[in-house]
């Protein structure tokens, strides 16, 4: 990036966050006058022109005000911006709600994507947390008719799942509990692998049981990459930018296909759990998201389980309050992460 003075790295964050809050270009005079700027409107529109020729600034047809190009806004994000954080009464209402809501990653997940759309008046989506490999917590056996069995198995997470056994031969609660206990002491926190290699240590019956709770984790480690839960598209698609059809097809697809957000997550995406990656028209890789930003990070636990959190809008976004947003919700969701799959 070019280095610039201070007045004009000065000049081009008011023309930034003016242009954020009313989208009409922004002149010389109307900094001058709004800001008290100590310069001539004259020097001021030296500035704006320079601006323009980096690429950091352009002006719509014949108007004598500039607006921010992709080039400014990264400048802006990369140079100017700053850190942040959310106003404390917002965060201690967030957090209000997070304890309000039923305990379950069913309750939290819609509800941090409806925080981040009202604290980003952007478009948000968040991905349930996927665990790295399923890791087995508990198992009960429960006698139902004649030969037939309920087996509960939870994983870490809460992940529960169920499955009815017909036995070769009936077996009381008792013994169906006893087995129950003797391979939860055996297999607590392991993972398929593991519970794989300590088959042959085992009687036939318990051997059995752990072959078929094999088959669940497994087939629980290939699943697609967790549900999506969006909020804020129809209010996102009143801003002026999307006017035109062709504009707004590019922020509905990123929200509504599933293929295209796991080719932006997986190539954007950090595994840095907390990392942002912002994301402005594009960066010359997705032509559909020319008219929009998308600011990304993971929450969870490394090693354990891990989702995404996204806000997308216009490029004329309030990206300090996105990204303090998105940064607090994934601390709070990367708590819950922990206290579910460790516990």
């Amino acid at each position: 990036m070019e280095e610039l003075t201070s007045r004009q790295k000065m000049i081009l964050g008011l023309v930034v966050r003016e242009y954020v809050e009313d989208p009409n270009p922004v002149s010389s005079r109307a900094l001058v006058d709004r800001y008290g700027l100590d310069v001539s409107s004259a020097t001021v529109r030296n500035d704006l022109a320079y601006l323009e020729e980096l690429g950091y600034l352009t002006h719509p047809h014949t108007s004598a005000g500039r607006v921010p190009t992709p080039a400014g806004y990264r400048y802006f994000v990369q140079r100017l911006m700053g850190e942040t954080s959310l106003p404390i009464h917002e965060r201690r209402t967030i957090i209000h709600q997070f304890h309000q809501a039923p305990r379950g990653f069913e309750q939290w997940i819609p509800l941090a994507a409806s925080v981040l759309t009202r604290t980003s008046r952007g478009a948000a989506l968040v991905t349930t947390p996927q665990a790295v490999q399923s890791r087995y917590k508990h198992l009960q056996l429960i006698a139902t008719q004649g030969r037939m069995v309920l087996l509960v198995l939870v994983l870490r997470g809460g992940i529960v799942k169920q499955q009815m056994l017909n036995l070769d031969e009936p077996m009381d609660q008792m013994e169906l509990g006893e087995a129950s206990d003797r391979l939860n002491q055996i297999f607590s926190g392991l993972g398929a692998d593991e519970i794989e290699a300590r088959l042959s240590l085992l009687p036939p019956f318990e051997a059995n049981i752990a072959s078929i709770v094999i088959n669940i984790m497994e087939h629980n480690d290939r699943l697609a990459a967790g549900a999506v839960y969006r909020d804020g598209l129809t209010e996102v698609l009143q801003e002026p930018e999307f006017a035109e059809g062709d504009k707004a097809q590019g922020l509905v697809r990123v929200i509504e296909e599933r293929n295209f957000l796991e080719e932006i997550l997986a190539d954007a995406l950090s595994p840095e759990v907390g990392s942002v990656r912002v994301l402005i028209a594009g960066e010359g890789r997705w032509n559909e998201l020319q008219a929009c930003s998308l600011v990304l990070t993971r929450y969870g636990v490394a090693g354990f389980a891990t989702g995404a959190l996204g806000v997308v809008g216009p490029t004329r976004m309030v990206y300090n309050r996105v990204i303090s947003g998105l940064r607090f919700v994934a601390e709070l969701l990367s708590d819950l992460v922990y206290d579910m799959y460790t516990e």
